[in-house]
């Protein structure tokens, strides 16, 4: 014993001391140090580049297919007559033979997907299968000129390609099920838009509504890694290019309240409408859709292609071109317009077709903004179009975070920031009162009511045990919701082998050691 009493002052102590410092540091550094799990890290970056090179390859021959389509009207304006019709028809068949998932947005599939724990389901909704009909398809019907979207399939074309690299592997899970689910779709938004901002807060504020969103690095650096790519290829862009109109006070109050309001009454009729209409067409139309959904479809594309014509051609496609001329001041939007786009719009939601709603909702937007400006007395102010589209967007979405957010990054305009939270935010509250439950969400829970049956027959027929859904039951009623009626989150549900920790996320925390026996 040392004469201060103290035995780490003894040559043992010492050596004891540095032994455990250096145990210590080991096992601090052991997770870095791990093959395995670089391997992991490497591969989860790999394919979220994969998933942003997706979604330029899609955005690229979006805009092909819009710009073939245009010159071939030009030359025989006709040939809508008989491009349309025959293109929504080939696509219909197609979905029903070789890619049934692929029909619709995009964005209710990925819900659900990760809503969802039954892997069969999940196969169903996002595999790659899906990614390929998926782009495809939508290709096809802008080529037709569909007014559809290609951001909505971007979410479930990423969600799908990040969905490949889940489960277990030979050194271990790289991140939960869900969580790959929520990033891949966030990515698709980031890459789609050149939004980055706009892709998280769209996988926190839209993908995970009805669960727990983990601030873990799985869905951040899928959106960097994607947007990373994006700027790589394309460069750094914006949708929109650059607006710097903005709205001052007090006289900005009435634009906003007005956007704001008539876009959230109008957004949120939209919602019931598009919710109604995919559940059931009432009378002989519905019977004609149920019993000849190929010839349904063929009507659908040969009323695209009168409105179209009947409108100059403002009402193909997404809506883009018309949108940025009317922002950058080099053409107007008629009055008509919203209606005629919003009228285009249902009309290839209830065909069936793949595509989007997201990106022509800009449009709307943007043709409620014009006429607000109209009943304003004021002549053209780009600042009231991007109101009117961020009101609108937040109406049929109810998401007013990701709303501002994504339209602020696509203008590149600061100076409107809070006109656009405020704007967004009396939409998503006047949206709600018509719409008690988001578009995407009722969309979602319908599907799920749908496939869960579906599975449950499927088994019957093979003699397997059906089991109780656990996502979605036949009471839920998305149009009319009761206190409780939301689909359980990750913290409800039972654990399952998707939602243990995965390397990347336990990284920083050093495994215990087994204490020394006594």
């Amino acid at each position: 014993m040392p004469k201060n009493g103290s035995p780490d002052n003894a040559p043992g102590g010492k050596f004891r001391a540095l032994t455990q410092f250096t145990r210590r540091g080991f096992r601090f550094a052991l997770p870095w140090l791990s093959f395995g799990r670089w391997q992991n890290r490497i591969l989860f970056v790999g394919i979220a580049l994969l998933a942003g090179l997706a979604a330029i390859v899609f955005a690229i021959g979006a805009d092909i297919a819009i710009e073939i389509h245009r010159e071939v009207v030009h030359l025989a304006w006709w040939s809508s007559l008989i491009v349309a019709p025959a293109g929504f028809a080939l696509i219909i068949w197609l979905t029903r033979r070789f890619f049934p998932g692929c029909e619709g947005s995009g964005i209710p599939q990925a819900i659900a997907a990760s809503l969802t724990e039954d892997s069969a389901i999940r196969k169903r909704l996002l595999s790659p299968r899906i990614i390929f009909g998926k782009i495809s398809l939508t290709l096809i019907g802008l080529l037709s000129g569909a007014s559809i979207g290609r951001e909505g399939p971007s979410v479930q074309v990423g969600a799908s390609i990040l969905n490949l690299i889940s489960g277990k592997r030979k050194n271990g899970r790289i991140a939960p099920t869900k969580d790959l689910i929520v990033a891949g779709g966030g990515a698709g938004v980031a890459s789609a838009f050149n939004t980055p901002l706009g892709g998280i807060m769209f996988a926190i504020e839209e993908l995970s509504r009805y669960r727990a969103f983990r601030a873990n690095s799985t869905t951040l650096v899928a959106v960097i890694f994607a947007g990373l790519m994006s700027l790589a290829t394309l460069g750094n862009y914006t949708y929109f290019g650059r607006t710097p109109a903005a709205v001052g006070w007090p006289e900005g109050l009435w634009p906003v309240l007005l956007c704001g309001v008539l876009g959230g009454l109008a957004g949120g009729i939209s919602t019931r409408l598009l919710i109604a209409s995919s559940r059931a067409l009432p009378g002989r139309i519905g019977l004609f859709k149920r019993e000849r959904p190929v010839a349904f479809a063929a009507a659908c594309g040969l009323a695209t292609a009168i409105i179209g014509l009947s409108t100059g051609g403002m009402t193909w496609g997404t809506g883009y071109a018309e949108s940025k001329a009317a922002l950058e001041g080099t053409a107007g939007l008629p009055i008509y317009f919203m209606f005629a786009k919003a009228a285009v719009i249902w009309i290839a939601f209830i065909s069936g077709i793949p595509g989007g709603i997201f990106a022509p909702a800009l449009a709307i937007g943007a043709g409620l903004g014009a006429n607000v400006a109209l009943m304003l007395g004021i002549d053209h102010n780009p600042a009231i179009l991007v109101l009117g589209t961020v009101a609108f967007l937040a109406g049929i979405t109810q998401s007013p975070i990701t709303s501002f957010v994504i339209v602020m990054e696509m203008t590149a305009n600061h100076q409107m920031l809070l006109p656009l939270m405020s704007a967004a935010v009396v939409a998503q509250g006047f949206s709600r009162s018509v719409a008690p439950v988001p578009l995407y969400d009722a969309l979602a829970i319908d599907i799920l009511k749908r496939l869960t049956h579906e599975e449950k027959e499927r088994k019957v027929a093979a003699g397997e045990s059906p089991t109780e859904p656990e996502t979605v039951t036949a009471e839920h009623d998305p149009l009319h919701p009761a206190p409780d009626d939301i689909p359980p989150t990750a913290d409800d549900a039972p654990p399952s082998a998707d939602d243990a920790p995965s390397p990347a996320d336990d990284a920083s925390t050093p495994p215990e050691s087994p204490k020394p026996a006594s």
